[in-house]
């Protein structure tokens, strides 16, 4: 029977982003694990391996390829309304109980690895770019598993992607390194970030670290990037209101504009035994995120439950400048310079030139299309 590495193997190229050592072992940089991997050995992310000294990286296949709204990964402040075109491979550097998915990120270790077989096509960057164009996609997404241990396909499908007029942006654990940020920059405008806790043991539980996410929210903005962060609440493992505070706290010691979404854990995966969250947890850690001084707190995948904590207000006039319901853009206020249009204060993000363009629509408004997952 052939395994799901014998599938994958074939389907890489050289890396970029590692060293070679004297010994004919190679030293990763794609992600916070720094993997020292010796021939014929194998990384973390078990994606990533050494043949004769060389780093091999994944190339040349999706196991994940959909377009849906901008908003879903979730980007709030990045062309509100544009559709992205999302790709993703397999593999994690992460082993969370509660993935939400893990069919893509945990298919190396796991046996739904049987199940992702089925998903991969190979494909090539100017065949997703064409599918961005002819579904009239304006972002180009890197996502599903975790898009740092696969950075190589990623900035190959970008360069083809920016050269056709699209924006990019990467949905990430934050598990990063400088190196890693420095390869993606040229090609991003945004970049998403799951703090997951504010718990280093409960972080190492995950296969992480807490400092390596922390600090990879610091460089992203500190690069210019346009960052967003979101927390998964889970009742029992990051919930309380201490742990809350400190993960908004440090936000915005960052900047109080960055986004931080907050939003709601349902049992999946190997974690299935705490409840799902509740709409007065997520109100209380969007309450939580206001008092640690930040300008944009969204909570989310309750739609319609959450209140107000689903618009965009402006931060100087408190003037409703996106109403949303969801993924959907009910209303859309903000000017084409970026502004508040009844008190002129700057709004952080990145927004259309042509705001009278931008999509709106009901709770119902269809938006996504599926090309194969």
């Amino acid at each position: 029977m052939t395994s799901l590495a014998e599938i994958l193997d074939p389907m890489t190229v050289e890396g970029a982003l590692y060293e070679t050592l004297p010994d004919g072992a190679v030293r990763c940089y794609a992600c916070g694990h720094r993997c020292l991997i010796r021939e014929g050995r194998r990384g973390i992310c078990q994606v990533r391996f050494n043949q004769g000294g060389k780093l091999r990286v994944p190339w040349g296949y999706t196991a994940a390829l959909q377009v849906d709204p901008v908003e879903k990964k979730p980007f709030f402040h990045i062309l509100p309304g544009t559709d992205a075109l999302t790709f993703g491979m397999l593999g994690c550097d992460f082993h969370c109980a509660y993935c939400q998915n893990y069919l893509t990120s945990q298919a190396m270790r796991d046996p739904a690895s049987d199940i992702a077989a089925a998903f991969i096509r190979q494909t090539t960057p100017e065949q997703l770019v064409a599918y961005a164009l002819q579904s009239g996609a304006g972002v180009v997404a890197s996502s599903y598993n975790e898009p740092l241990i696969t950075a190589e396909w990623a900035v190959g499908i970008f360069k083809e992607a920016q050269a056709a007029g699209l924006k990019c942006v990467f949905i990430s654990n934050g598990n990063a390194t400088p190196e890693a940020l420095a390869y993606l920059r040229p090609y991003l405008v945004g970049y998403k970030v799951d703090l997951k806790t504010m718990q280093d043991r409960q972080y190492r539980r995950l296969g992480g670290v807490l400092n390596h996410v922390l600090d990879t929210i610091r460089m992203a903005h500190e690069a210019g990037l346009w960052v967003e962060v979101v927390t998964l609440v889970v009742p029992g493992f990051n919930d309380s209101s201490e742990e809350l505070m400190d993960a908004a706290r440090y936000i915005a010691s960052v900047s109080p504009d960055i986004p931080w979404h907050v939003t709601a854990f349902h049992p999946d995966y190997k974690m299935i035994a705490p409840p799902p969250t509740s709409v007065k947890t997520l109100i209380r850690a969007a309450e939580i995120g206001q008092e640690a001084g930040l300008n944009y707190v969204y909570a989310g995948n309750i739609p319609g439950r959450v209140g107000d904590y689903e618009n965009t207000r402006c931060p100087g006039c408190q003037s409703l400048l996106i109403e949303r319901y969801g993924y959907v853009i009910r209303r859309y206020s903000i000017t084409a310079e970026g502004t508040c249009p009844q008190c002129g204060t700057a709004v952080p993000g990145l927004w259309s030139d042509r705001p009278e363009t931008v999509r709106t629509g009901g709770p119902g408004f269809p938006r996504r299309v599926a090309l194969h997952r």
